[in-house]
């Protein structure tokens, strides 16, 4: 018998069977390969199945994009791109270093498949005798005058931009660390003098002047008048403002009615409407407070148009003034009704959750200051006025009367549980109106108060916080170092690598504080990479902004009033149906304006639909240029088998792109 064989006996003879299995172990062996090999092969082709039906999906998604860029291209309107500021510089800085770049690149590729030495592992000791051809010669010369002259310069710019990186980083991580510690703590404001007024007794509640700012707001003035005055405050202590700068005459018709309608209703409001518009919202609430009935008021609420308080805002903020005579500011959170509506607003929701959940409360618990954020807050009318009232020399003149009132020993109170709902720009024309404004702003405003804050009776450290931390570090330097560091030093670096920047500055670093930036906001996490890059490609428009403020260029006060889309919350939305249903438009008009009152309805109705030109998204040259410009970069990456720098050029320059052709945020055309 073979020593493979398997003998099987049965006892009974009536069923005795032998079966012999000659090589058993090579038949077993023989069946696992053949089935293995079966599963094998049909793994293979189910993943082929997946990968082709992933094909398509590319295709048709790389199709529309495509045709996408062409309508963009072909509907874009030359007479509205973004380049009409008197400060040109940048942007024919850009494209001078583009066309640099492109010629750069042409010459790396001819010394690349010329096989010349791209790695400059003997730059000092090769021979011009031995080098053929004058093209050859000249770009080995071209590399050693470059590792000897530019290289050097670049590298202490570099090592300069990078410590300054590492300051701000170390400033957001303080920053955090202070908020942890909060948390931790269960650290909050606290009322004193007990938990607020007496319910029964009317007079034991303060004045207070609620404002509402407007210019041109048709989307949201109903839904801001409405949550205003609904507002639970005894009404005999209460009194609402709605400053009118619209320059729609049929506008303010409806915004007055609106008024009317509510003052009806009982509520204590008034309309003010300014024939000469200046100063912008500064000039707006500056005339507001020169009324004569301002002084019968102890605080004043500021809420901007699109705003939308809870009724009890008043009641969660007005009581932190007891028994505190030196607090001049109680400041809200903000919360955003449209933060999930498009990639654009999930990015500034990541922004502003760390300003308010980390800059603003750490601030207001250790220092007592901090920015005032311009709407939701409620200001002790005296500290208005002994800090000078509101000014029209800036275009941020809620950062104005907050630092003018630290200066004078005002401290602020930030209550990051009270939320009041408003909107986030939804277009990118929108946002990056609204960025400009408020880094130009700051720096105009340093200028005009360096003097004030070294002649001031504050603290010395007070001092060097306003100076070094509030104004040149979160307001100058971040924009200045995170554009001249990501958007200039890195490509130029490609075409010069004596002077790379190590990995970590490009990163392991960015990629930390962007995870560090991303935490109040957890559910945004998806959204790190796509975030990282979008700081990165605004960088643009802010060091823009810091430019012309700090240095007094055309657009540095220009004031441009955000968009607003009239988005509110769903019972805000049920209210508003009901009202609407009943339709008391007409009927206003017809009542309160009689003499004109036929012409004036025919008015609203043409008002009632519009005819406006029809709306296009924008090219922005800057970002464009920035985008060829880093994808050359990548491209010049790629010949020299950089990892990390490849990579981070290649997608910041897809973003540069993407924003350019305005395929960010809100689509119109």
């Amino acid at each position: 018998m073979a020593p493979s064989s398997v003998v099987v006996t049965i006892d009974k003879s009536t069923n005795i069977s032998l079966v012999e299995l000659t090589d058993s172990d090579n038949f077993i062996e023989k069946q696992k390969k053949s089935t293995s090999t079966k599963q094998f092969s049909w793994m293979l082709l189910l993943k082929a199945h997946r990968i082709l039906q992933f094909f398509p999906w590319i295709a048709i998604g790389a199709s529309n994009t495509l045709i996408s860029v062409k309508k963009r291209i072909s509907l874009s309107d030359s007479n509205r791109d973004e380049v009409h500021y008197k400060e040109r510089i940048i942007y024919r800085f850009i494209r001078v270093f583009l066309a640099i770049s492109i010629l750069g690149l042409f010459v790396e590729f001819v010394a690349y498949f010329q096989n010349w030495n791209l790695n400059l592992e003997f730059i000092h000791e090769f021979d011009p005798k031995e080098v053929f051809g004058v093209f050859r010669w000249s770009y080995m010369g071209w590399i050693s005058f470059r590792a000897d002259y530019i290289a050097p310069a670049i590298a202490k710019l570099s090592e300069f931009c990078v410590v300054l990186f590492m300051i701000q980083s170390l400033d957001r991580f303080v920053l955090g660390m202070g908020c942890f510690w909060i948390k931790l703590k269960n650290i909050k404001p606290v009322i004193e003098d007990g938990e607020g007024y007496d319910v029964e007794d009317a007079t034991s509640y303060p004045m207070v002047l609620v404002q509402i700012p407007m210019c041109n707001e048709r989307e949201v003035y109903q839904q801001s008048i409405a949550s205003a005055c609904q507002l639970d405050w005894p009404k005999d202590r209460i009194l609402i403002q709605v400053l009118d700068d619209s320059s729609d005459e049929l506008l303010q018709i409806l915004i007055r009615n609106e008024v009317n309608s509510w003052r009806e209703k009982g509520v204590n409001i008034i309309y003010r409407h300014r024939f000469i518009r200046t100063g912008y919202k500064a000039g707006n609430l500056h005339s507001a407070m020169s009324c004569d009935y301002v002084k019968d008021y102890e605080f004043v609420a500021i809420l901007d148009a699109d705003f939308q308080p809870n009724p009890d805002f008043l009641q969660l903020t007005v009581p932190h003034f007891k028994g505190k005579p030196d607090v001049g500011l109680v400041q809200a959170r903000w919360s955003f009704v449209n933060k999930d509506e498009n990639l654009l607003t999930r990015l500034q929701n990541i922004n502003l959750c760390f300003h308010f959940e980390v800059e603003q409360q750490v601030n207001s618990h250790f220092l007592s200051f901090f920015g005032f954020n311009g709407t939701a807050g409620v200001w002790r009318i005296k500290a208005l006025e002994e800090s000078g009232g509101w000014l029209e020399r800036t275009t941020v003149e809620d950062m104005d009367i907050a630092v003018r009132a630290h200066l004078n020993g005002w401290k602020f109170i930030y209550l990051n549980d009270v939320k009041v709902l408003c909107e986030l720009p939804e277009s990118y024309e929108a946002y990056k109106k609204q960025q400009h404004r408020w880094h130009s702003g700051p720096m105009q405003l340093f200028r005009l108060c360096l003097p004030a804050i070294l002649k001031s009776k504050i603290s010395k450290w007070k001092k060097a916080n306003l100076i070094f931390l509030f104004f040149l570090l979160r307001k100058l330097i971040l924009p200045f170092y995170s554009f001249t560091l990501f958007c200039v030093i890195l490509p130029l670096t490609m075409f010069i690598p004596e002077a790379e920047l190590p990995i970590w500055v490009i990163c392991y670093v960015p990629v930390t504080m962007s995870i560090l930036n991303i935490l109040p906001a957890p559910k945004a996490f998806p959204f790190l990479m796509p975030y990282l890059l979008f700081e990165n490609t605004m960088s643009v428009t802010k060091f823009n902004a810091m430019v012309s403020g700090l240095f007094q260029l055309g657009s540095a006060y220009e004031w441009v009033v955000t968009k607003k889309t009239g988005r509110s919350s769903e019972s805000d939305l049920l209210a508003f149906a009901e009202r609407e249903s009943k339709g008391f438009g007409e009927d206003k008009i017809q009542r309160r304006l009689s003499e004109s009152g036929l012409e004036m309805l025919g008015k609203l109705k043409e008002q009632e639909a519009p005819i406006e030109p029809k709306k296009k998204n924008r090219i922005y040259r800057k970002e464009l240029a920035l985008a060829f410009l880093l994808l050359t970069a990548a491209t010049r990456s790629l010949l020299s088998a950089h990892g990390i720098h490849f990579y981070f050029l290649l997608f910041q320059g897809l973003s540069f792109l993407v924003v350019g052709l305005d395929l960010i945020g809100e689509q119109v055309a």
